[in-house]
């Protein structure tokens, strides 16, 4: 898990950098989910056997890729204005998007105590763009449009879990993002940079790819309750990521708003393992009831 966030950091930092070089977002993703396409066949050796990969929901796969595609773009244009340490912390509030969206979307409706940490990660939303005083601008608007996009994307991986393999989801959601990007080609200019931007350009993919396998390693090995708290660990390298690379450190605003969206998610954590705990405990239960109750 500090792995893939370690990489994850390197990801949007590599990003950053090369959307301020002048290389164009649709671009950068293109290449991005490209290189993942080849890192991951190549990780699970798809040539020995495609069984892995069949899937009976192409569409379903095709509606997932646009999701992802969309949150890269966003999230591209998101750094070009906004900070690492912003746009990350305005990313977290997105464990709460998802346990809102999870019962329209999946039947599995939270609680009053979930939807007042809801509120409270909302309202640290608010202290980091601070709408109405000047500061905030079509960057957070990129950065909450990435951030919903995800979310989604979650929430329909969540769905297909179900019947789909881990491979499938892994390879279909650099795949498709691919497809779809490729038209956009003839209308972006290649970029005119140097080996350091053509080096960072290749590594987007492994940056990404292996990223989200460390993910799926660390979740064959330990519970999702147990691995949450590590994800916020990702604000400490992307502070020291923003301030080595582009000589940038968070406001006091940032820090703050982090820290209350951060708190919310854990709190959300906390009660969604007590959750578990409780319907272990009473197998007769009506399991959406208990959920309306934490």
């Amino acid at each position: 898990m500090a792995a893939a966030y370690v990489l994850f950091t390197f990801l949007d930092t590599s990003i950053k950098y090369l959307a301020l070089a002048g290389v164009t977002p649709l671009f950068i993703a293109w290449i991005r989910f490209s290189s993942h396409v080849v890192l991951v066949a190549a990780l699970f050796r798809g040539w020995q056997g495609t069984d892995r990969f069949r899937t009976s929901k192409p569409f379903a796969h095709l509606i997932r890729g646009a999701l992802l595609a969309g949150s890269t773009i966003f999230n591209i244009l998101a750094l070009r204005y906004l900070q690492l340490a912003e746009t990350t912390s305005i990313y977290f509030f997105g464990p709460m998007v998802i346990t809102a969206l999870a019962g329209p979307l999946l039947g599995e409706w939270a609680g009053w105590r979930r939807w007042v940490a809801i509120v409270f990660g909302f309202i640290g939303v608010l202290v980091i763009t601070r709408p109405g005083v000047g500061v905030f601008g079509i960057g957070h608007v990129f950065a909450l449009c990435s951030m919903l996009s995800n979310s989604v994307y979650i929430i329909m991986t969540r769905s297909m879990s179900a019947t789909e393999t881990a491979e499938s989801l892994i390879f279909y959601s650099a795949l498709a993002p691919m497809i779809l990007l490729t038209p956009t080609l003839w209308l972006t200019q290649w970029p005119s940079v140097g080996l350091l931007q053509w080096g960072l350009l290749l590594l987007l993919g492994l940056f990404g790819g292996l990223g989200h396998w460390c993910l799926i390693q660390a979740y064959r090995r330990a519970t999702a309750t147990a691995l949450a708290p590590y994800s916020y660990q990702q604000m400490v390298w992307v502070i020291a990521a923003g301030l080595l690379v582009f000589g940038q450190f968070p406001d006091v605003w940032t820090l703050a708003g982090a820290g209350i969206i951060m708190a919310s998610g854990l709190y959300i954590v906390h009660r969604e393992h007590r959750l578990r705990v409780l319907n272990r405990a009473v197998a007769d239960a009506d399991v959406a009831e208990v959920a309306k109750k934490l």
